[in-house]
């Protein structure tokens, strides 16, 4: 349920709801506009009168949630939620860009990868540290030897760093990383999800290759329940009956997640496509839907990548890529405005 107060409600008038709601055991989420504010519900609210809350001189009307998620709910919060991590930006209606390799493989590789994509554009610095691969037998990772490099990258541009957590045990591990990637396979790890609402990083939800929108808000709920609201939401394409691409990228997603929900929506399109030639493309196309960013695979030498070389750019490649998100961007902003 939320409860819509009048514009410029009286300070007193609030806080004596509050109390009100509060002696009822309810949880509040206040959302405060410029000229509005919205009360969220959470809790049993069967047993509350709504004739007598709708009579109170500072309410201006009432709703009913029907959707099972309630923080991530845009009802709830109408104003777009914006991640700040160092001085990057996600969720302003600009379109920020992560770059980096698929796996940190030697620290002359990490370095040379983030330098470059920082000099073409790139905000965030990505690369994989332990990788969830189908085959025992494919590369796993250098797990905290790998992180280290990584780090040692980010300090050496200055570019804050995201990378994937495949477990509980993994976590002080990530105590100097900015973001914390949690990967498709691990959508629904509510264990994970729930230790990682107690952190205060910003976490970057990829959607499972088969779940739906409400499956995806529902566990970024299990992180904000926990209390950690900044929560980055990636669309990397789902499985469908398609095989010629390694996945089907739902442009849709991005415009319908936005409807439902407050939190910034960025879209892999390398994981989606598979393929290095259709990411420009699709780049395009998620600037173009209001995605607020980008992640994109790039190595220094794709073919002897150890791990998904055949989605990943060269740097000069990406160097125009971002060039393209930054026009398509600037594009959208005036249009938009």
């Amino acid at each position: 349920m939320i409860i819509i107060l009048k514009e410029n409600a009286d300070a007193q008038q609030f806080a004596t709801l509050e109390k009100w709601l509060t002696d009822r055991q309810m949880s509040l989420h206040v959302s405060k506009g410029s000229h509005r504010t919205i009360l969220g519900l959470i809790g049993d609210t069967s047993a509350l009168d709504v004739t007598l809350i709708q009579q109170m001189e500072i309410v201006e009307g009432i709703r009913r949630i029907q959707e099972p998620f309630k923080k991530a709910n845009r009802k709830f919060h109408p104003l777009d939620t914006v991640i700040r991590v160092k001085d990057t930006v996600i969720g302003d209606g600009s379109c920020c860009i992560i770059a980096g390799p698929c796996s940190v493989e030697t620290p002359e590789q990490i370095l040379t990868v983030a330098r470059s994509v920082k000099n073409s554009g790139a905000h965030i610095l990505r690369g994989g540290a332990f990788k969830p691969r189908t085959s025992p037998y494919s590369f796993q990772g250098l797990r905290a030897a790998g992180i280290k490099m990584l780090l040692d990258a980010a300090r050496e541009t200055g570019l804050p760093v995201v990378t994937e957590i495949m477990d509980l045990s993994q976590l002080e591990l990530f105590n100097d990383v900015d973001i914390i990637q949690v990967g498709a396979r691990n959508m629904q790890n509510f264990e994970l999800l729930h230790e990682l609402g107690h952190t205060r990083k910003p976490i970057l939800l990829k959607r499972g290759l088969a779940n739906t929108y409400q499956e995806l808000l529902m566990s970024a709920e299990h992180i904000m329940n926990a209390g950690n609201e900044n929560i980055i939401l990636c669309e990397r394409g789902i499985r469908t009956f398609e095989n010629h691409t390694r996945n089907t990228l739902d442009v849709s997603a991005v415009p319908a997640l936005k409807s439902l929900s407050h939190l910034p929506v960025i879209i892999d399109p390398s994981h989606a496509a598979g393929i290095a030639a259709f990411v420009r493309p699709l780049s395009r196309a998620a600037v173009a839907v209001g995605a607020d960013g980008l992640m994109i695979e790039v190595h220094n030498d794709p073919q002897h990548a150890l791990c998904d070389g055949s989605q990943s750019l060269t740097m000069p490649d990406f160097a125009k890529v971002a060039g393209d998100i930054r026009r398509f961007a600037s594009l959208r902003m005036e249009l938009e405005s």
